[in-house]
């Protein structure tokens, strides 16, 4: 038997996202769009890195354009890998107890991580839950 020939890369999607800790200790989670890929689910907010810009930029551009916030300092705490059916997904993770403003924008919801095991969420998301649960 011939072995299967090696199947072709998926391009590789860095992206950020930030796990926004209240002072009570929840986290804030945002609800991907209807219409979109994965609509209705629930996620970290961030957004894709773009070409020439460092991961933390990117965040503060995304929670600025998303959340309408100016993060005041952020700690990296970990990545999620995953495969998608065309691309491949590495998501970096930072935590962020300071920023200013109110978020706002699309339906937003507080939970403590216990609480996060209970919606649905991307699959790249949701192996984050147990970092999250270590670090906090």
């Amino acid at each position: 038997m011939d072995p299967a020939p090696p199947s072709p890369a998926l391009p590789i999607l860095l992206v950020v996202a930030a796990a926004l800790v209240d002072p009570d200790g929840r986290v804030l989670v945002a609800q991907r769009p209807e219409g979109k890929p994965l609509g209705g689910l629930w996620e970290f907010p961030g957004g894709k890195i773009e070409p020439g810009e460092t991961p933390e930029a990117a965040l503060k551009r995304e929670l600025r354009e998303e959340l309408g916030i100016d993060i005041c300092c952020v700690t990296p705490a970990g990545f999620a890998s995953h495969a998608y059916d065309v691309f491949h997904l590495v998501l970096l993770l930072y935590l962020c107890r300071e920023w200013d403003g109110v978020p706002v924008g699309p339906p937003i919801r507080w939970l403590r991580v216990p609480e996060l095991w209970g919606i649905a969420m991307p699959p790249a998301d949701g192996p984050l839950l147990h970092l999250l649960e270590a670090v906090m």
